[in-house]
C-alpha cells in the first residue's frame, strides 16, 4: 500500500510509477535521516504559554477588582482583598482549567525530561508548570480563607432578609390600628383594610405563615369598623383601661401582637424560627434561652 503525498490517496503499486489519482510520481529516493537533529522547544513553549496566560488571567481580575475599588493603591490589605474578589470571581472558570492545564502540563514536562535528545528548554516549561501551579494553589488559598466571612456575610443578608420583612408588616400593624384602634384579628383583615400601594404587603404577607400572627390585648370596646373575624386571636385579660371617644363599646380590642416567622428552612414551630413583639424582633432560640435562665435565676432565689 502506497500513499501519496501530494493527494493522499492510496493504492497499490510503487509511487515511482506514478500516482493513479493525481499522476504525481517520484524523482529520486527518499531523503536518509539527518546525523544530527536540533531539539523541539515546541512543548516547552506551550507550557510557558499556559503558565504565563493563567498568570496574565489573574493579575488583569486582580486590577479590574483594583479599578472597581477606587481607592487603596498603596495599601497592601486592599490589594488582597481585590485578590480575594479576582479569586471569586475565577473559582468555576479558573480552577477547573489549572487542574487540566498541571495534569497535561505534568506529563508534559515528563516527557521533556526523560527525552533531552529530542525536546530542550526544561527550563521554560519548569517555570511555566510552577506558574500554573502557584495561581492555582493562590486562588484555592484565597478562596479558602474568605469562605467564613462570606458564609457570615450570607446569614447577615438572610437576617436583613427577615428583619425587612417583619418591619413591612409592622408597619402595616402600626397604620392599621391607628386607624381602626385595635390591631387586626388576621392577615386578611390586615390585606383588606391597609393600602398597599407597591405591593411590599403583599410580598411580606406572602413569605409569611398566618398561624404565626397572634394578636392579643385587654378587655375594652372595639371600634366600629372593627372587623368581627376573631379566629385565631388570643385574649389576655387585663384591668379595664378607658374606650376611645369614637368607638363603640361592647366588643374587644387588641393592644398587643406577637408574630413568629419561620428560618431558613421555611417551617414554622422550629428553633430557627424569629419572633417580634413589642417593635422588638429576635430569634426564637434566644427568647428561650433568656426565658430558661431567667426561670434557673428564680428558683435560686427561693429560699
Amino acid at each position: 500500500m502506497t500513499i501519496c503525498p501530494c493527494c493522499g490517496f492510496k493504492f497499490h503499486g510503487a509511487l515511482s510509477s506514478g500516482c493513479k489519482q493525481c499522476g504525481a510520481r517520484a524523482v529520486g529516493e527518499p531523503l536518509p535521516r539527518p546525523a544530527y537533529e536540533l531539539p523541539s522547544y515546541g512543548r516547552a513553549l506551550l507550557l510557558s504559554l499556559s503558565g504565563a496566560l493563567v498568570v496574565l488571567v489573574f493579575v488583569a481580575q486582580t486590577l479590574a477588582a483594583m479599578f472597581q475599588r477606587g481607592t487603596g493603591w498603596t495599601e497592601f490589605w486592599v490589594w488582597v482583598g481585590a485578590a480575594e474578589t479576582a479569586a471569586w470571581r475565577l473559582k468555576w472558570i479558573s480552577l477547573p482549567v489549572m487542574f487540566v492545564v498541571l495534569w497535561f502540563g505534568g506529563k508534559i514536562y515528563r516527557s521533556i525530561r526523560n527525552q533531552p535528545e529530542r525536546f530542550c528548554g526544561l527550563t521554560y516549561a519548569r517555570s511555566g508548570l510552577v506558574a500554573s501551579a502557584t495561581v492555582g494553589c493562590l486562588i484555592a488559598l484565597l478562596i479558602g480563607v474568605t469562605v467564613p466571612a462570606r458564609l457570615q456575610q450570607r446569614e447577615l443578608a438572610k437576617e436583613a432578609t427577615i428583619r425587612a420583612r417583619y418591619y413591612t408588616v409592622e408597619a402595616a400593624l402600626t397604620e392599621y390600628r391607628q386607624r381602626y384602634h385595635t390591631y387586626p384579628a388576621d392577615f386578611k383583615d390586615l390585606r383588606d383594610r391597609v393600602p398597599d400601594t407597591y405591593g411590599t404587603l403583599a410580598e411580606a404577607l406572602n413569605e409569611l405563615d398566618a398561624s404565626g400572627y397572634r394578636p392579643y390585648g385587654d378587655f375594652a370596646a372595639v371600634g366600629a369598623e372593627r372587623s368581627q373575624n376573631l379566629r385565631g386571636a388570643v385574649v389576655r385579660p387585663s384591668s379595664l383601661s378607658p374606650a376611645p371617644e369614637d368607638i363603640q363599646p361592647g366588643g374587644l380590642t387588641f393592644t398587643k401582637f406577637e408574630l413568629r416567622m419561620s428560618g431558613e428552612d421555611k417551617i414554622l414551630g422550629n428553633d430557627d424560627d424569629w419572633i417580634g413583639r413589642d417593635g422588638m424582633l429576635m430569634r426564637w432560640s434566644d427568647v428561650a434561652q433568656g426565658a430558661a435562665g431567667r426561670s434557673v435565676s428564680a428558683g435560686a432565689l427561693q429560699p
